[in-house]
């Protein structure tokens, strides 16, 4: 993907690189239990951080929309999308 500003990569891909070393980090864990350990810790430390990030993006985007226009933009319902900006389940 061509892009026209300072950053020669599109954050997609660093996004993926740093998932893949995260992974290769964890993989490199050489006892079992410690390994799901981890991976148990990390699910749950990036499932709150990601929540809240989410939460964050959906109050943006409601700043001059209704909240069917940010479902709509979600790809969700209106609903959702106002649970979603609380952080809600």
């Amino acid at each position: 993907m061509a892009r026209i500003g300072p950053y020669s990569h599109s954050m997609t891909d660093t996004l993926e690189a740093r998932a893949t070393s995260l992974i290769a980090a964890i993989k490199e864990i050489s006892d079992d239990v410690e390994r799901y350990q981890a991976v148990k810790n990390l699910e749950a430390q990036l499932d709150a951080n990601l929540k809240d990030v989410k939460a964050e993006i959906a109050r943006n985007l409601h700043e001059g929309r209704s909240w069917q226009q940010v479902g709509d933009l979600l790809g969700v319902t209106g609903s959702r999308a106002e649970q979603i900006s609380r952080a809600s389940r």
